[in-house]
């Protein structure tokens, strides 16, 4: 059988800060050859042609929760990583807080086995890091698995590592990259416990970024940065939500030499406060969304570099699980598939340029986990690739969304971008809602 050769003629190539016209060429998993413009030298090349839409790399997502195992009803790594596919994320980091837990070597290669029969896009786990297994941490392979996921605040699942002297010794004890979920624990229970004081069950959802609080989040990083200061750890910090927090960072030195990172997500850069009243539960997350001052803050943070990478801590439930009172309701929700149109709405409000887009979705995750070959348009690399029409306007809604949960915290936005061809590993997976019946998805392998 022949190698499979595909030519994307026309295209504005954005890559490495510069945008360009041209073609790029793709034989079997590759690309091939980029230039201004290529010739099909037989037959058998399918040609695409671009039509002047934005071709850039497949994002690559470092915070992801499939539910699976165990939380199946909410989600599944087949069905959310369809819906990543759709939205433009070609590459996934999933976490452990599933049922079981992947805090052992065992389940978390259960959790590969599932990926390589089910997954539309390509994949990787995070290791799981508890009380008590650093053992387990300790044998987990760096080059085939993408790091270690510490709970230092409570989440779905509870994972909290509280115990100070084995976070040090996991910090002082693993080459791995330490991503780390921060919010004090102590704080928030006590913010907590006053507010179902006055409000009992019924809590305004209002009340969830002050118990929540900038304090609770500022206090858990803070500390985290510093032991990873103190024992030369290599630390990211997931979802900062806070103005404060982002002086924590520097943008002093080159990614690939910093030792302490950090992330933003989708929806602190999009909702804030004020949309509590309109959203409800449906927009409750740890952390919690914040102020429109945090949110201005943290924008500023990532386009000065502070800020590393936008991710979507993509954490789906049922409407029925998110539609409880505000103590029972679950945090998170979907966000795959309409990351990179809200992001790419941001450039057109004029809050952010394509390139930064692509710096911060595609090449920085790339970087930063040291991804092998994936994250940027460059000859010799897996041809993960995304096609956008930037003028091609569409409103989400029940009829086109994806995630098994069936809602979106998106639902009625109308964005202008839309994700009409999706590549990966040189295989057109996703044309304008349809998808290909075989999967092209690989298990992600690192540069360490």
């Amino acid at each position: 059988m022949s190698e499979r050769t595909t030519l994307i003629k026309n295209a504005r190539i954005v890559n490495e800060g510069t945008i360009f016209n041209g073609d790029v060429l793709i034989k079997g998993e590759y690309i091939a050859q980029i230039d201004d413009s290529i010739s099909a030298k037989s037959s058998d090349v399918v040609v695409i042609d671009a039509e002047g839409k934005l071709l850039m790399p497949g994002a690559v997502d470092d915070q992801v929760h499939f539910r699976e195992p165990g939380l199946t009803h909410k989600a599944n790594i087949a069905s959310e990583s369809k819906a990543a596919i759709a939205g433009g994320i070609t590459s996934f980091i999933e976490m452990p807080n599933t049922k079981p837990q992947a805090t052992t070597i065992e389940k978390l290669e259960d959790k590969f086995e599932i990926a390589s029969k089910t997954s539309f896009a390509n994949y990787s786990f995070m290791f799981g890091g508890t009380n008590d297994n650093l053992d387990e941490i300790l044998k987990v392979d760096t080059k085939t698995v993408a790091g270690l996921k510490l709970f230092l605040g409570s989440s779905t699942g509870n994972m909290l590592v509280d115990n100070p002297e084995v976070l040090e010794n996991i910090f002082k004890s693993t080459d791995m990259l330490i991503s780390v979920h921060c919010e004090d624990e102590a704080t928030i229970k006590q913010n907590l416990q006053e507010h179902i004081d006055k409000y009992g069950d019924d809590i305004p959802i209002s009340k969830h970024p002050i118990i929540r609080s900038e304090e609770a989040c500022y206090l858990s990083s803070s500390k985290a940065i510093a032991l990873a200061k103190k024992t030369g750890a290599r630390l990211h910090v997931f979802h900062l939500s806070t103005g404060k927090e982002t002086n924590l960072f520097t943008n002093k030195i080159p990614l690939k030499d910093k030792k302490i990172t950090a992330e933003v997500c989708v929806h602190h850069l999009w909702f804030s406060d004020e949309d509590y009243d309109k959203k409800g539960t449906l927009i409750k997350w740890n952390p919690a969304v914040k102020t429109s001052k945090d949110r201005a803050q943290l924008l500023e943070a990532l386009l000065d570099d502070r800020i590393d990478v936008i991710a979507t801590d993509h954490a789906p439930h049922t409407l029925k699980e998110k539609q409880n009172n505000y103590t029972k309701a679950p945090s998170g929700g979907p966000l795959v598939q309409h990351a990179l149109p809200a992001i790419l709405e941001m450039y057109h409000r004029e809050k952010i340029s394509i390139e930064k887009v692509v710096e911060k979705m595609c090449h920085n995750p790339a970087i930063l986990f040291q991804i092998e070959k994936r994250g940027f348009i460059k000859e010799g690399y897996f041809a993960d690739l995304v096609l956008v029409d930037l003028n091609n306007p569409w409103t989400v809604n029940k009829e086109n969304i994806l995630y098994k949960c069936g809602w979106s915290p998106f639902e009625g936005t109308t964005f202008k971008s839309r994700i009409t061809h999706t590549f990966l590993n040189g295989s057109l997976v996703y044309n304008n809602f349809k998808f290909s019946k075989d999967s092209a998805a690989k298990r992600l392998t690192f540069n360490r």
